[in-house]
């Protein structure tokens, strides 16, 4: 029994890199009322964001911090404008996973993959 549990957390370890790097690629986000509000991609350690409204002034890029949970928001539109700060991964029925996108005070969007 040892055995079997000391193989499962070293297998649970060598995937926390892999985990840490789900953030990347395409991500489809709603607000609070489930109405979606735009496409955000990351790769690396730049992000872009594309808001459906037309003008939208969180539209734009910017540069981010990995986490093993998710990104932090370092500057750019999506920072400076919409006020989002971090990018937390979380599970998702549907998905699997989601991101989280998140304010000093609330949670403003979830994205699911696309």
């Amino acid at each position: 029994m040892r055995r079997f549990a000391l193989v499962l957390a070293l297998t649970a370890l060598s995937a926390a890199p892999a985990f840490s790097q789900a953030f990347s690629g395409n991500w489809s986000c709603r607000d609070a009322s489930t109405n979606r509000v735009g496409i955000l991609t990351i790769y690396g350690d730049v992000y872009g964001w594309a808001a459906r409204a037309v003008n939208d002034p969180s539209s734009g890029t910017g540069t981010i911090t990995a986490y093993q949970d998710g990104v932090g928001i370092n500057d750019g539109n999506l920072r400076g404008n919409g006020n989002i700060q971090a990018g937390r991964i979380i599970n998702d029925p549907t998905y699997g996973f989601a991101l989280q996108l998140e304010t000093a005070e609330a949670i403003v969007m979830l994205c699911n993959p696309r």
